[in-house]
């Protein structure tokens, strides 16, 4: 009965002294510790390094794989400019008199054919030059009859060499004047053969040497405008082309024949392209630049000279590492592109950072940090997408 009861109190105790130990069966540590290694897990959550993607969602994306080869790329020269047209294809309308505008016959922006009239002028001495021309014609031929009369006397013998040449001298000096007189009237347009018949025109027209759009009105009606002031702008824009400026630096790249991509704002999401016909040979002093001169290949839209421009000259082809703008993506101040193994049916997408370099069209080269096996494929397209897939797979483990 004593050995019981010593065995009773044994086992009591035992267990007791076991319990205040934390003892718990099958684990190996205690309680204390195994609560402060979850805290300690919950701090420092497992990094996520990769985006995966299944069969489904790789489908969905229409995701491009390959691997790296070497592409021609393009060099470029960055330039600014404008748009400018030939000086042969640019005209200012004046007045060869100074008179007053009767009549516009244009407003800014109309398109006009050679030799279309824009304005009409009048002034008495519109008036006064027509009938100058015509007493001096009339004087002209009544000289005419007198030298003709001496002309025959004098051949006859019965007339003297002296007044024969006085009539050639005051015949030929009407001629000239009626000449000048008739240059004059025809530089304002008016017909002399009407004016000989009696005709005096009261008001002359100004009419456009070229054809194209008006540019500028600079007057008004009953405007007095003196001679040679400018008073329309024509534009041929059928000519208009690409002038940018180069800076010293990059001239020695840019020669004749070389392609332009350029950007102009009437045009929006556009990218006409030009070929040079012309480098200048002399600098500008403010920038120190030249002027390139390209014709554009393919005008769309209202190209309006002085135009702001910018644009990129294609100068040179190299080749060298490159992928699709759409495979490269940047976080932060970094720039990366994916590396793709496939799992089973799943497919892992890793980013590795990149250095980008020239752009060629949708083609960006790349230089890579670290010596990349040449069979390593990549994702050539959603960059941005994987991602941002992988910062919520991030997102989601921390929680």
């Amino acid at each position: 009965m004593k050995n019981t009861i010593y065995n009773i109190i044994t086992i009591v105790v035992l267990a007791a002294f076991l319990t205040s130990c934390g003892y718990k069966e099958g684990d190996g540590y205690s309680n204390e510790k195994e609560v402060k290694t979850d805290v300690k897990q919950e701090e420092h959550p497992k990094k996520i390094e990769e985006a995966m993607l299944s069969a489904q969602q790789y489908e969905a994306l229409k995701m491009e794989v390959a691997t790296v080869t070497k592409r021609q790329m393009s060099g470029y020269v960055e330039a600014n400019g404008t748009l400018e047209v030939p000086p042969q294809n640019e005209a200012a309308i004046t007045s060869v008199v100074g008179a007053n505008v009767v009549s516009i016959e244009v407003i800014e922006g109309d398109k006009v054919k050679k030799g279309q009239v824009v304005a009409y002028l009048s002034h008495p001495n519109i008036i006064s030059m027509q009938t100058e021309y015509l007493n001096a014609y009339s004087n002209r031929n009544f000289l005419q009859k007198g030298f003709e009369r001496q002309q025959k006397l004098y051949k006859a013998g019965v007339g003297s060499g002296a007044n024969f040449q006085k009539a050639a001298a005051a015949y030929e000096a009407s001629k000239a004047l009626v000449n000048g007189l008739g240059a004059q009237l025809k530089l304002l347009n008016i017909n002399t053969s009407s004016v000989r018949n009696g005709t005096i025109f009261q008001r002359i027209a100004l009419r456009t040497p070229i054809e194209g759009f008006v540019q500028k009105v600079e007057v008004k009606m009953g405007q007095y405008v003196d001679p040679q002031t400018e008073l329309f702008e024509i534009v041929d824009t059928h000519h208009v082309h690409a002038d940018l400026m180069v800076f010293e630096k990059d001239v020695y790249k840019v020669k004749k024949g070389q392609k332009i991509a350029f950007d102009v704002q009437s045009v929006p999401n556009q990218e006409l392209t030009a070929e040079i016909y012309s480098v200048s040979k002399t600098f500008e002093e403010n920038p120190k630049a030249v002027h390139v001169h390209a014709e554009i290949e393919n005008k769309a839209g209202n190209l309006i000279p002085g135009m702001y421009i910018k644009g990129k000259i294609q100068v040179d082809n190299v080749q060298t590492t490159a992928l699709p703008e759409s495979a490269v993506t940047k976080e932060g101040d970094r720039f990366y592109v994916f590396t793709v193994e496939k799992e089973n049916d799943a497919w892992s997408f890793k980013p590795l950072e990149v250095i980008p370099g020239q752009k060629d069209g949708k083609w960006i080269a790349v230089s890579f940090l670290t010596e990349i096996d040449p069979t390593t494929k990549f994702a050539y397209n959603n960059a941005y997408y994987l991602i941002a897939e992988m910062k919520k797979g991030d997102a989601e483990h921390s929680h």
